[in-house]
């Protein structure tokens, strides 16, 4: 059968950039939209809430309490940015991946542990330029009783009261959390995946598990940084003066140490595992799946189409 003759292993590097783009398209929009409510749930956590009824003890206090108050339909409000921007800057994450992955040696033996992890911190740099507004704008709307119902209306009215500086005053943290968080999530799924399954087969259930903890590890590892991130992305909502004024990494550490002390930088570290440890293992699940199918499906269609172009010939004489 024509799905025994294909060599899984060799298809990373066969598929050319195009496959591994639309891969990682694919698998960043599965991976956001089926958790995104657990990561509503994580940015409320984080935020220093003035009203008590945004105070949450936990995630089940948290989704009780939102869907009482608000109703379901608030912990999907923003969705739609992650949808705009996750899919083109998940392309540009895989494909700067794989790019930089080949070129590193990372497809070859030897050196893997440093060919992995440049390619995993390239490919962050790159894609988290395109996404950091698109995460600004999710944020706003997913707070308590946000008043943005639209990924535009937000857009504007950020731009209009805080410049265009807002949607990238992030960015640098965004970057201190995403270089470590990819570089360590790729090794360690790269060397899960290798240990568990070394004859590289196209196997399910080992993309799932070693994407899953590869994702747990990362998002336990940098959440003190995504604290700080939340904080910088949403404190043009904020009406305390300290939180408004805040101006980088630095300025958002001080005011979580002053107001929570050292368990401050573990606020939403549950719902940020919760969050991360499925999606990344549906995200890097996907992608093995799109990076096998498609260059399949792409080889039938070519075939299909030399044996209908064959057949017109045949018939023409």
């Amino acid at each position: 059968m024509l799905e025994d003759e294909i060599d899984y292993e060799s298809l990373p590097e066969n598929a050319g950039l195009s496959v591994h783009m639309l891969a990682g398209a694919l698998a960043g929009i599965s991976e956001h939209a089926v958790m995104f409510p657990v990561d509503s749930i994580k940015t409320r956590m984080q935020v220093f809430a003035t009203s008590p009824v945004a105070v949450y003890s936990g995630v089940g206090n948290a989704f009780t309490r939102i869907k009482s108050t608000e109703g379901i339909r608030a912990l999907w409000r923003g969705v739609s940015s992650v949808i705009l921007g996750a899919g083109p800057a998940h392309a540009i994450h895989f494909g700067t991946l794989e790019a930089v992955k080949e070129l590193a040696g990372g497809n070859q033996a030897g050196n893997q542990v440093l060919a992995t992890s440049l390619a995993g911190a390239s490919a962050t740099i790159a894609s988290d330029a395109f996404m950091n507004p698109f995460d600004v704008v999710k944020q706003r709307m997913q707070l308590h009783k946000s008043e943005f119902r639209t990924v535009w209306a937000c857009a504007r009215s950020v731009h209009f009261t805080e410049g265009l500086s807002a949607f990238y005053l992030s960015y640098p943290t965004t970057l201190a959390i995403s270089i470590p968080f990819n570089a360590i999530q790729f090794t360690v799924y790269e060397h899960i995946k290798r240990f568990s399954n070394p004859r590289n087969d196209y196997s399910p259930s080992t993309h799932i598990v070693a994407g899953g903890i590869a994702g747990a590890i990362a998002a336990a590892v940098t959440t003190p940084l995504d604290v700080a991130k939340t904080i910088l992305q949403t404190r043009g909502t904020a009406k305390d003066a300290d939180i408004r004024n805040v101006r980088g990494m630095m300025d958002a550490f001080r005011v979580i140490w002053a107001r929570d002390g050292i368990k401050g930088f573990g606020r939403g570290l549950t719902p940020r595992v919760l969050t991360i440890m499925p999606s990344s293992a549906l995200c890097w699940m996907s992608y093995e799946f799109f990076s096998t199918w498609l260059p399949l499906s792409l080889s039938l269609a070519t075939i299909n189409a030399y044996l209908f172009a064959a057949e017109a010939l045949i018939r023409n004489d």
